[in-house]
């Protein structure tokens, strides 16, 4: 099963990946961790990395979806991953899209959390509130202008991927303000269909 979570900061895609990896066993990749990683063990792309963060400069395409295809040809990847976070925009679309067709393989489907915006802006503000009341230090996230400004990036680069994955079929919808436990039920169901329209396009 190999899967993307797309949804705008806050949705929830965290929660739900954190199930997926421990129900059906495979393992989440999230950029963040996989550069870490990288750099941690000092892999060809990973010294590469380093060196563009060392100079305070952004790491590029080029290094961010090398890093991946490195990944997913881990021995924990032979059946499966869940890309959290990645791909962001077109161009790393693309790369997805060849990095797998290179190694005869495809994406099983696209899950899309659908959330409305200004609740989503409400339950930051009221996580804020709460983490304030308990005297427990509040996220950087939880900042109502910094998740706006992460909400407008979102919907600059990376929304445009529904229209991606809509176009190539293998988008499907959920209700991402739904109960934590409907949103992964949904999921799952999506996971089910998706795999007997596998096994019947066979």
């Amino acid at each position: 099963m190999r899967l993307i979570l797309l949804g705008p900061p806050g949705a929830g895609k965290g929660t739900q990946a954190q199930r997926l990896v421990e129900k059906h066993g495979i393992p989440q990749l999230s950029t963040g961790d996989m550069l870490r990683a990288a750099v941690q063990a000092g892999t060809e792309v990973g010294k590469r990395a380093k060196a563009v963060m060392d100079a305070g400069e952004l790491v590029s395409d080029a290094i961010v979806n090398a890093i991946v295809a490195e990944r997913i040809d881990q021995p924990d990847c032979a059946r499966g991953f869940i890309l959290d976070g990645y791909p962001r925009t077109l161009v790393q679309a693309d790369a997805v899209e060849s990095m797998l067709a290179e190694r005869g393989i495809a994406l099983d489907t696209v899950v899309e959390l659908v959330v409305d915006d200004k609740a989503l802006v409400g339950r930051i503000v009221k996580r804020a509130e709460e983490a304030k009341a308990a005297g427990q230090p509040v996220r950087k996230d939880d900042n109502p202008a910094v998740f706006e400004e992460r909400l407008r990036e979102y919907y600059k680069k990376t929304a445009p991927l529904i229209g991606y994955y809509y176009a190539k079929r293998t988008l499907k919808s959920v209700d991402g303000m739904a109960g934590i436990d409907a949103v992964t039920a949904e999921i799952e169901a999506v996971l089910s269909a998706t795999a007997k329209e596998t096994v019947a396009a066979k």
